[in-house]
């Protein structure tokens, strides 16, 4: 499916986003993409079969695209799942579905998938001008990213992105999906210096989640309940070089 030329909303306050970056370290920027744009890339993401199950054990990352989750036994579903969340109880963990873009800019060319030209929509031009000044750092040089689908029982616990070598100067959550409660969960929190500090902004379609790096936060379990997958394309902005 193809989805519609990216543009920055012009009606963006890019100095009021900027002053409110400098004061908290992280905003939400609204309709970041028009809706249509939004609910477009949406349905992209839902008709597409190319996700692989991500998950770690302690420093080893497990990858199963769809198939590999199909060829699962109900007992080894079971056993993974227990694993997953007696590791969540003292440790870095998580589970989701990704589709990742390369970060070299020649191979995002020669892919053709929408997602690497997102990648390099961010990455120039007038999107990249307005997440420099937003976030007033003029070292940025390119998006990396990935789409991202959480499904109930997916989540993502507490890290703060600082990766040495990688320069990750902000991250980024694009939110893309139409409809969500906040009771179903996937809401990125940050967490404050005390036990009873957290802030958590929805999945909002079309929104763009900001936040600076380095900064402690998760992503909460989606639940039961939910009655969709919670897509998203996410990233980093970083210095360097592609």
């Amino acid at each position: 499916m193809s989805v519609p030329p990216l543009a920055l909303n012009p009606l963006l306050d890019i100095d009021a986003l900027a002053k409110h970056f400098a004061q908290h370290r992280r905003l939400q920027i609204v309709d970041f993409l028009a809706p249509e744009t939004a609910l477009a890339w949406h349905m992209h993401l839902r008709a597409r079969t190319d996700w692989i199950q991500v998950l770690n054990s302690t420093e080893r990352v497990i990858e199963l695209d769809r198939a590999g989750q199909a060829a699962l036994t109900d007992d080894q579903r079971a056993a993974l799942e227990n694993a997953i969340h007696a590791s969540a109880r003292h440790g870095f963990q998580y589970r989701y579905e990704t589709i990742r873009v390369p970060d070299d800019a020649g191979q995002r060319v020669q892919s053709g998938d929408p997602l690497a030209a997102f990648a390099a929509w961010l990455s120039q031009g007038e999107a990249r001008d307005a997440l420099r000044r937003i976030t007033g750092n003029t070292a940025i040089a390119f998006a990396d990213a990935q789409a991202t689908a959480y499904s109930p029982g997916d989540f993502l616990t507490g890290h703060d992105d600082q990766v040495a070598g990688k320069h990750r100067h902000a991250a980024y959550v694009l939110g893309l999906t139409p409809t969500w409660r906040a009771e179903w969960g996937g809401l990125l929190l940050f967490h404050g210096d005390g036990a009873n500090s957290i802030e958590g902004f929805a999945p909002t379609l079309g929104t763009l989640n900001l936040f600076a790096v380095p900064q402690m936060h998760s992503v909460s379990q989606v639940s039961k309940a939910a009655a969709y997958r919670r897509y998203s394309i996410t990233g980093w902005l970083r210095g360097g070089t592609a």
